[in-house]
């Protein structure tokens, strides 16, 4: 369930009207989502996502989220544009909480990607790269390693709950990575929770990248160790190189590779690993029981980065030109 505030029909129809998208029609829940309200919206003229920030997400942020949507739709990326309310405003404020109207865009969710739709993901994510180049907008990145630090701190002698050996690669792996992050890697706004959940396809053709919500200034092939971890396994959460290797293929036939973030790779995959294993935990842990938000195992997590720290950098082979 991922509608924490309701909206009448009269609340919903005034909103509408403060944008040029003609009359409502219809607004339906959606289900998916964590950490905010979501509604398909009809109207006379189109179709259309009207979304309200509940958590997560602070109103300070909203101009550099939804700036960037419309920077990068303006570079023709796949990326909903933000729809302006009649005063050219980005986004509006109902009941204390922010709201924003955004694009609809058609396509799905892949569940099982095949290796020519990962590669079409691997294109889109080095074009978002590219196009965000002369972005102005900066936004720290509020889910770096600092912050895994201190989601799994707060989880403390918890974390044998979810698995006995979690405290100790969780002690292993925050060493090895603040000792070995690296530094002095190109850097651009990047997406940072590029999953399968938040690309719409259609057949082989990248339709849509949604939900930037995490989006913030960071490393590149960080950004790409990302979508990796996030795409590369299967249902079962075993490695499928196939995808893993058009991935990698896809990102660096638009954009190539720096010898140094290569090197990297290894290293940022760990990382990006840690990340979801940290939030996740942390959640785990946290969340009442009675919550409407349903919990994602961190043991999935925990798994890839065993993984990656046994492989190394025989994971990251280098597409053949």
């Amino acid at each position: 369930m991922a509608v924490y505030t309701h909206l009448s029909a009269d609340d919903l129809e005034a909103l509408i009207g403060e944008y040029d998208v003609g009359g409502l029609v219809s607004a339906k829940g959606i289900a998916e989502g964590v950490s905010n309200s979501n509604w398909i919206v009809e109207t006379t003229t189109g179709r259309f996502i009207l979304t309200m920030y509940e958590h997560r997400v602070e109103a300070a942020d909203l101009p550099f989220f939804l700036g960037l949507l419309d920077h990068l739709s303006g570079k023709r990326s796949p990326v909903p544009r933000t729809i302006h309310d009649r005063q050219g405003a980005a986004f509006r404020t109902i009941e204390g909480k922010a709201v924003a109207l955004i694009e609809f865009l058609p396509g799905v969710s892949i569940d099982t990607p095949r290796p020519a739709q990962a590669r079409a993901v691997g294109e889109a994510l080095a074009g978002i790269h590219l196009a965000a180049a002369d972005f102005p907008g900066e936004r720290p990145n509020t889910m770096g390693l600092p912050t895994w630090r201190k989601l799994l701190g707060d989880c403390g002698e918890r974390l044998a709950e979810i698995d006995s050996g979690l405290p100790d690669l969780v002690a292993r792996e925050l060493e090895f990575l603040e000792t070995n992050w690296p530094n002095g890697l190109q850097r651009s706004v990047i997406h940072a929770d590029l999953f399968p959940d938040n690309v719409l396809m259609l057949g082989n053709r990248v339709s849509g990248l949604i939900d930037f919500y995490f989006a913030c200034t960071d490393i590149m092939a960080y950004d790409l160790a990302v979508t990796h971890a996030a795409w590369s396994f299967g249902g079962d959460n075993s490695f499928r190189p196939a995808i893993g290797e058009a991935l990698l293929a896809g990102y660096v036939a638009r954009r190539p590779l720096p010898e140094e973030a290569w090197a990297a790779l290894p290293v940022l995959a760990r990382g990006a690993a840690m990340r979801f294993l940290a939030s996740r935990a942390y959640d785990w842990l946290h969340t009442p029981a009675d919550a409407l938000v349903t919990r994602k195992d961190p043991m999935v997590f925990a798994e890839r980065l065993s993984f990656y720290e046994a492989q190394g950098e025989s994971v990251f082979h280098r597409p053949i030109a």
